[in-house]
């Protein structure tokens, strides 16, 4: 297995992608990109047509958005705070209460969160037909802001909620007026971090009286199309991701340690079947020893310096 650890030479500056589209505040410390990890990606690209991509948390970092495992800037490593477990999310109304009363909180900044040169750049490689279908574990929309097409978001979305007894959704836009129309007690409330899934850190006072809707066509239990920890993937999606692995001639790895299962199950569905597969990551990660490359860089930047020796213009 070839493993792009060889450091030499700093890639060249970007003449193409500004980095103003980047917010490194939510990026942990990483090198910068290396020529020999641009010529890696740029030989794996070269070799295999329209490969899977698989992006993870660290895709979404560079738009302001943390995620769970970095150390020492991730979610778990600053904060108390875990996500919100499926079965207490249905069996406790004081549970629905406080994480409806925090994504509240968080909505309006991390719906307002854009795109940053990731998914820009796995846009324009998809436009060309570099890259194929992209997997996302984010639910953050982020690439379809950024135009990409065929996108499976693994996890669900944040932006739309579903009732878990019938049929009835809604955007997740039009369900915070609901929210705000029926908390007028609560104005501008302070957020102090938000979340990966769209939670926010928020002041206990905001909570106790947040009042949250029920389903209007059944009475049931209104929840965010996500994936919850605890729950399952839809089958219909994991056959579905199965498939595109099988379709593909490779798979890479975009921002993702690949520590939670259904990301996991990915990469060991592709080497179970000798897919060839990279993995652009800063930190290790859970698959490590099974990728033919492994580079310890920021997506954004690496990416970057990839269309821009194709130039292709962003």
């Amino acid at each position: 297995m070839f493993h792009a650890l060889k450091r030499s030479a700093t890639c060249p500056p970007s003449n193409i992608i500004s980095c103003r589209l980047s917010d490194l505040s939510c990026v942990p410390k990483h090198e910068p990109c290396r020529l020999p990890d641009l010529e890696a990606l740029k030989d794996f690209l070269s070799n295999y047509r329209r490969p899977l991509v698989l992006t993870g948390a660290g895709a979404s970092t560079e738009s302001g958005i943390p995620d769970y495992r970095s150390e020492g800037i991730g979610l778990y490593a600053t904060s108390s705070s875990r996500p919100v477990l499926i079965k207490d999310f249905l069996r406790d109304e004081n549970i629905r209460r406080r994480y409806w009363a925090r994504n509240y909180a968080g909505w309006p900044l991390f719906s307002r969160r854009l795109p940053n040169e990731t998914h820009l750049c796995l846009s324009r490689l998809q436009a060309v037909q570099k890259v194929g279908t992209i997997v996302t574990q984010n639910v953050d929309n982020l690439h379809q802001k950024a135009k990409s097409r065929d996108v499976i978001e693994l996890h669900g979305t944040a932006f739309k909620v579903v009732c878990t007894n019938c049929s009835y959704s809604l955007p997740r836009q039009d369900f915070q007026a609901i929210l705000e129309n029926m908390n007028p007690h609560i104005t501008a409330p302070a957020v102090m971090r938000i979340n990966p899934d769209g939670d926010s850190e928020v002041l206990q006072e905001i909570i106790k009286d947040f009042v949250v809707p029920n389903c209007p066509k059944c009475g049931g239990i209104i929840k965010p199309d996500i994936v919850f920890y605890g729950d399952n993937v839809p089958k219909t999606r994991i056959n579905l991701v199965r498939d595109k692995v099988v379709q593909s001639d490779g798979l890479i790895v975009f921002g993702s340690s690949l520590q939670v299962f259904s990301s996991y199950r990915i990469v060991l569905q592709a080497s179970d079947i000798k897919k060839p597969i990279a993995i652009i990551n800063i930190g290790r990660t859970r698959c490590d020893e099974l990728c033919n490359i492994k580079i310890n860089a920021r997506c954004g930047e690496i990416l970057t310096q990839y269309c821009n020796l194709l130039q292709l213009n962003i």
